[in-house]
């Protein structure tokens, strides 16, 4: 994309009333931003949507010069910029209907992994949600999951954390522009993020943090994802909205359950009940569900030193080390553990990198 392209493009999108369908159906019509702007009013009002009032905006002079202020903090910060036909542009959000027309990107994100998840929920996340968020990075990691957040405070920064401490690409996607950082707090996690992942916003340099933009950054959160996983909400939240999002997107969403008395379990026993999300216990229940092939894990599971079992996975182990390689049916029989609970039991050991499959449904210890 030129200069001028950019130009015309950001011109386009401060028209009021221009907005990501309006725009895109204009793009379609005319080829390229410039050429709208050269278009006649009979021709533009021939496009589905455009009255009197946006033939008249269209000819705003002064959108010119936001969008050449604008080009010059993208220049002078060598912000990165993503048209929604560009092949840098996320690939999941390009399905979206009122996906961004434009995104701007700090930091080194590479997108070209097809394992690319989403983690949310309360900004007051208690010990049961942290320990959960952690536990479920700790276990995807040896998959190379691309981990995307809001962050925000709560679930959002404790996942993008987890994700730095295992070396996984993180992306904080912003409701502002990418002059500052909200919360201002957690300006200190920016460098780390950077380094092996970023930042994505579709908002311009003079866009604050207000309300409103809170649930348009949700969109990209749940779009351009394979899967939403809501780790903690209270009845009423924007991980919800995420959630609902994801599922009009025909994305895959995971909840986690809690006790019924719990506040903050309340939005995701909502999700499991209503049938709206499926039941997150484990990474085995994410893997499966996402049919996640294990052996196409680019980083090799070694086999962790002091390794700690649970108590079905150390009965396991166990068992195949006197019993060397045996039959996926056969383990369920000696080990009184059923088929069902068993495959994720296998999974889990496989990701701590103390068995392995071989041909067969055929099992052995490493």
């Amino acid at each position: 994309m030129t200069d001028q392209d950019l130009f015309s493009l950001l011109a386009l999108l401060k028209v009021d009333g221009v907005g990501d369908i309006l725009g895109k159906k204009l793009l379609h019509s005319f080829g390229s931003a410039s050429d709208i702007f050269k278009a006649k009013n009979s021709q533009l009002a021939a496009v589905d949507g455009i009255g009197s009032v946006l033939l008249k905006n269209l000819k705003d002079k002064t959108i010119f010069e936001r969008a050449e202020k604008e080009l010059l903090f993208i220049k002078n910060n060598t912000i990165q910029v993503s048209f929604f036909q560009d092949e840098s542009y996320p690939e999941r959000l390009k399905h979206c209907f009122d996906a961004p027309i434009l995104l701007f990107t700090a930091g080194n994100i590479d997108l070209k992994n097809r394992k690319i998840i989403s983690i949310v929920g309360t900004r007051q996340i208690t010990s049961y949600g942290t320990d959960f968020c952690k536990k479920l990075i700790e276990e995807i990691a040896p998959l190379d999951p691309v981990i995307v957040s809001g962050f925000a405070y709560g679930v959002d920064i404790v996942a993008h954390q987890a994700a730095i401490d295992y070396n996984l690409q993180t992306i904080g996607v912003l409701a502002h522009g990418l002059n500052q950082i909200y919360p201002r707090t957690h300006k200190k996690y920016m460098a780390k993020m950077e380094e092996n992942g970023g930042f994505i916003t579709e908002f311009w340099s003079d866009s604050n943090p207000d309300k409103e933009k809170f649930v348009r950054r949700n969109r990209i959160v749940a779009g351009m994802t394979e899967a939403t996983i809501v780790i903690e909400s209270a009845d009423r939240g924007g991980s919800l909205i995420t959630a609902n999002m994801a599922n009009e997107y025909n994305r895959d969403v995971f909840a986690v359950p809690g006790r019924v008395t719990d506040k903050y379990s309340q939005g995701c026993n909502n999700l499991i009940k209503t049938q709206k999300a499926n039941v997150l216990t484990s990474a085995a229940d994410l893997i499966y569900m996402l049919n996640w092939d294990i052996k196409e894990n680019p980083k090799s599971i070694q086999k962790q030193l002091f390794v700690e079992l649970e108590a079905d996975e150390q009965k396991i182990y166990d068992f195949l080390q006197k019993a060397g390689k045996e039959l996926l049916d056969i383990i369920a029989i000696e080990c009184e553990i059923p088929i069902f609970k068993l495959s994720g039991i296998l999974i889990n050991m496989e990701l701590k990198g103390v068995i392995r499959p071989l041909p067969g449904k055929l099992f052995e210890v490493i």
